[in-house]
This record gives C-alpha cells, sequence and structure tokens, in this order.
C-alpha cells in the first residue's frame, strides 16, 4: 500500500514566503495524481516534501499512514526522476542504473536481475554499455526513468521530466509513462506545467495557483465543471475565451451585457444569475461553442456578426480569432469553412455552454 495524505500543510521559507499553503490532500494507492500549474505555483515544492527533500513548516504528511515529517528520505522509499536527468556522465547507463542498488550493498546477480527486467520493461537493453553523452534526451530519461524502477519503491515522483525533450519525443514519452504505470501498479505522483500532459496521464490533477490548490477532479470534471476563473482559463487549449460584463433585468427575465454593449446574452429569470443583477460578472465559452452556423430547429444561442481579424489553419480545424470590446475571443471551427482575415461572419454562441464567474471571488456561479 502506498497512500500519502497532507493534512493542513504549509511550507515556509525564509522571509515568511509561504509557498505553500494549507494543502489538504490524499493521494489513494495505486493512483496516478499530477500537479500542474503555473512556475511558482509550488507544486515542485509538494513533491519535494513528499520526497524528504523540503522540510513541512506547518501540518502532517503521512504515508501508508505512518506520519513522515521527521523521516529521513532514504527511508521513505521513494524514487523520484528529476528534469535534468541526473544521471552520472562518467558511468554507462548499466552503472547509472545499477549505482544505487550497490550503495545498498545488495549482491551482484540481485543487482544484475534488477537491472535487466528495467531496461526490458523500458526497451533500453541496447543502451547499458553507454554512456550519458553517446544518448539522445529521450534515452537518458528512460534510463533516469529506470533508475528509479530498479528501486522498487512505493512511490514514484517525477518532476517535470519531459520539459527538455522536443514536441514530438514528449507525446511519446507520455504514453510510455501511462504504460509504465499501469505495468508497475504503483502509486505515482506527477509535477507539470504543462496542462496537457496532466490531461493525457492522470487519473485525478491537482490545479495549483499561489500555494494553494484551486480544485481536485478528473481531467473530463475539471474541463466540464471548473470550480472557478483560474481553472477555466488554465485548463483547455485553447483556453477558455472571457467577456467582462454585467447582470441586468430585461422584459423577460434576465441579461448578460459585456462592457462594451456590443454582446448581450438573453437568460431565462430562474437562472442561477438572478441574485446578480447589477454585478459585475465574467462570462466564460470555450471555443468549440461558438459554431459558424446552426440548424434553424435550434434554440439557446446568440448570434454576433464579427468581423475575422486572425486565422489559424491546423488542418484537421480552423482557429478564428476575433474582438468583444478589448476581449480577443477564439472560435474553434471545422475545417471545410470558407474564411478568410478581414470578412464578416456570423458566430453563434451557444447559451448552454456558457460559464458566469463572480469577477471578485472568480467562483463558478
Amino acid at each position: 500500500m502506498a497512500e500519502i495524505r497532507f493534512e493542513n500543510v504549509s511550507k515556509i521559507f525564509q522571509k515568511s514566503v509561504k509557498a505553500v499553503k494549507d494543502i489538504d490532500l490524499e493521494i489513494k494507492d495505486k493512483e496516478f495524481v499530477v500537479l500542474v500549474g503555473p512556475s511558482g505555483c509550488g507544486k515542485s515544492t509538494i513533491l519535494r516534501m513528499i520526497a524528504g527533500l523540503e522540510e513541512i513548516s506547518e501540518g502532517n504528511l503521512y504515508i501508508d499512514n505512518k506520519l513522515v515529517n521527521n523521516l529521513p528520505p532514504k527511508d521513505r522509499n521513494i524514487a523520484i526522476v528529476f528534469q535534468n536527468y541526473a544521471l552520472y556522465p562518467h558511468m554507462t547507463a548499466y552503472e547509472n542504473l545499477a549505482f544505487g542498488l550497490k550503495i545498498k550493498k545488495m549482491d551482484k546477480k540481485s543487482i544484475q536481475a534488477r537491472v535487466m527486467k528495467a531496461a526490458s520493461i523500458l526497451e533500453i537493453e541496447e543502451l547499458l554499455d553507454r554512456k550519458p553523452r553517446a544518448m539522445s534526451g529521450g534515452q537518458n530519461q528512460r534510463v533516469a526513468i529506470g533508475r528509479a524502477i530498479v528501486r522498487e519503491p512505493k512511490v514514484f515522483l517525477f518532476d517535470e521530466p519531459l520539459s527538455n525533450l522536443d514536441a514530438n519525443l514528449r507525446v511519446q514519452m507520455r504514453i510510455e509513462i501511462a504504460k509504465l504505470h499501469k505495468r508497475l501498479d504503483a502509486t505515482v505522483v506527477y509535477v507539470t506545467h504543462d496542462q496537457v500532459e496532466a490531461m493525457t496521464l492522470g487519473d485525478r490533477i491537482v490545479v495549483l495557483d499561489k500555494g494553494k490548490i484551486q480544485q481536485i477532479d478528473t481531467p473530463s470534471n475539471l474541463y466540464a465543471n471548473p470550480a472557478n476563473f483560474f481553472v477555466a482559463g488554465f485548463i483547455g487549449t485553447p483556453p477558455m475565451n472571457f467577456i467582462y460584463g454585467k447582470v441586468i433585468k430585461s422584459d423577460n427575465g434576465i441579461r448578460f451585457t459585456d462592457n462594451s454593449q456590443i454582446f448581450e446574452v438573453n437568460l431565462s429569470s430562474d437562472h442561477s444569475l438572478k441574485n446578480y443583477i447589477g454585478k459585475e460578472v465574467i462570462l466564460g465559452i470555450r471555443s468549440e461553442d461558438i459554431y459558424n452556423q446552426m440548424n434553424e430547429s435550434e434554440k439557446g444561442f446568440t448570434v454576433l456578426d464579427c468581423k475575422i481579424e486572425f486565422i489559424e489553419k491546423l488542418g484537421h480545424e480552423i482557429y478564428a480569432y476575433f474582438q468583444i470590446g478589448e476581449q480577443q475571443i477564439i472560435s474553434r471551427l471545422k475545417p471545410d469553412v470558407e474564411i478568410r482575415k478581414g470578412s464578416m461572419i456570423n458566430l453563434f454562441f451557444d447559451i448552454g455552454k456558457m460559464y458566469f464567474f463572480d469577477k471578485l471571488s472568480g467562483e463558478n456561479l
């Protein structure tokens, strides 16, 4: 069993800088949990506290229901894979894999068995005689992961392991890490700033900002039901569109009007915004929920005549950029749409797919 539990954990650095604030988090045995957020949000600090490389300032950390606040890293049975591989340059891949086991004074036969098993899992048998400088970045990363595997730890920690790789190799290594998790049947805590990595790898995702947890959920729920403005803007590619405005009373119910008074959305009198009349809110809508056409029988759309300012043709889809007041908006259109820069086009906003956020708190309304 390898459950991890944070109870009101904080990390305070010198000059009273609180890098991690009151973290409550439970990671289940054999779960793949991804910590994601912008630079400086505290995700790597949380990982280092699990590893024992960073002291806990406040609160308690448990592994397998055992309090580990003061337990040395060597006694936690945890392996960590770093961003920069951290391989010994003068050693071969085999020697790098075997080094930690030699330090533990394991016998040669057992060391060889573990190294060859890890090499087989990662398909790096032919690299075992090479030194790091004779291998590619992806090959070095596989060796670094192998060095973690040979220890047979309770928990694997990954600290942005793919950030030094090119785009194509990152995709390949994501697939390999996902396969590895299933094969090892182990608990994995994975840190990244890349929300695509988070969405494709995690059983659950922990979204962090400024040292605090913003939301913990499955990838699909994070995308469909963001808890607040930050999560909505961070999760999704391209990011969610935001339109700033306020709620006003109308003849048939209530209405959202943007600050430029270009864009309006009529809402029913029993809409969740009924208690926000006269208040400023932020409307959010994803690019795929803005269409260039609709069926005559369909209802629940707001239409806007837009001037297209920029187009990105990606082959399988088109990103069309336009303005609503000071806000740039992106619509994701089908590849067969006839459209050009500077042209006018009617775009249909799906009212049922709109989100509204409190401007002050950021809370999803």
